[in-house]
């Protein structure tokens, strides 16, 4: 464990250093979310992502809103985050990552890898892809069950081996979400994704947001949480590039134990997200609500909406509750991730106090 003093002094940091963002924030994330439709009906999915009819933005439209967003705040130091849904479900997928790749953004995707073969795999490297994380959600027959999609183990598994094969990106990453169900199979997943040469696996736990509502007999225990975090930790002290998403403050004990760096929900201020219907917002995993909803770009010119809206996403959400108020690591964990928390109840729907420290 590293020491707890320098700990606190990081912390003490990140919290004035968040303090600076919300009022100079900086744009370096930008989720471009293409469709909602989705050859998955994962039991998890915060989206409610499927066989959906919804507005989507053509081609000339993301490419006469990303020329804009190149005018007015700069390609550099930016990375455009393609999601859906399953993403490459859009036919003009090319043309799209074509044309952002023209005006020089660099950009990567998350996908269920289903549709990746090694035509796409060619694809995905001249358009100009960095990153890509590939879902597997448990051993095959977990996964397929999970994702609602026999067989979908096997195509995710070979969309991965498509992309190794053609070589030539930056990091392909894979992202496991962890239920009660499938926590006793992360030892087995290990083995196997050490057998093939992807870059990192990233490893997080179901969160009670979407579909998963329904489905609380897969949520994590409390025992469940902190077997998931020895296990990271453990390989991480191993050498092993393992690490627990982004999401949720964990204490003295596990930060910067399992992940590169400390908590930061980075909504608002180094990320935001416009939608398959065109309306800006922050982090894509947050509740869709009326008043989160700052804009949209077939109206709104974004770099306006970022510098003068998004006041929402730049406070912290533990001010208003008194339990937070009253935690010591308040001024560390702020609430915790926007995404988990209850804004109908003003409350967290999960924190890790009393469960991991």
């Amino acid at each position: 464990m590293l020491d707890v003093n320098m700990k606190r002094a990081h912390l003490e940091q990140m919290r004035d250093y968040r303090q600076t963002l919300m009022k100079k924030p900086e744009l370096r994330n930008l989720f471009l979310e293409l469709t909602l439709r989705c050859n998955e009906r994962c039991l998890h999915c915060g989206s409610q992502c499927g066989d959906v009819t919804s507005e989507e933005i053509s081609v000339e439209q993301y490419r006469q809103f990303l020329k804009q967003l190149k005018e007015d705040m700069s390609e550099k130091g930016k990375m455009l985050d393609i999601t859906g849904g399953e993403p490459l479900l859009r036919k003009d997928f090319f043309d799209i990552l074509g044309a952002a790749h023209e005006l020089g953004f660099e950009w990567g995707m998350t996908s269920n890898g289903t549709l990746i073969d090694d035509h796409v795999a060619r694809e995905l490297k001249r358009t100009g892809m960095k990153t890509i994380s590939v879902s597997i959600d448990g051993l095959e027959n977990t996964h397929d069950e999970f994702r609602r999609t026999p067989g979908g183990y096997k195509k995710a598994m070979e969309g991965i081996e498509n992309l190794l094969r053609v070589g030539g990106f930056e990091h392909i990453q894979v992202t496991t979400v962890v239920t009660h169900k499938s926590i006793t199979e992360l030892d087995e997943l290990y083995r196997i994704f050490n057998d093939i040469d992807i870059d990192s696996w990233r490893v997080v736990n179901m969160e009670p947001m979407g579909r998963a509502k329904t489905h609380p007999e897969l949520l994590l225990t409390d025992d469940d949480y902190r077997t998931l975090m020895e296990f990271i930790r453990n390989k991480r002290i191993a050498g092993e590039p393992v690490s627990y998403g982004c999401s949720h403050y964990l204490g003295m004990e596990y930060e910067r134990e399992v992940r590169d760096w400390y908590f930061l929900c980075t909504a608002g201020i180094y990320t935001a997200s416009i939608s398959a219907n065109g309306d800006i917002a922050a982090c894509l995993d947050i509740e869709r609500r009326p008043e989160f909803v700052q804009g949209n770009i077939l109206r709104d010119r974004f770099s306006e909406v970022w510098e003068n809206k998004f006041e929402v996403f730049r406070r912290d959400l533990a001010d208003d509750n008194p339990t937070c108020a009253k935690c010591d690591q308040k001024e560390f964990c702020h609430g915790d991730s926007y995404h988990s928390w209850d804004f109908d109840n003003n409350k967290p729907q999960l924190c890790f106090k009393d469960i991991l420290f």
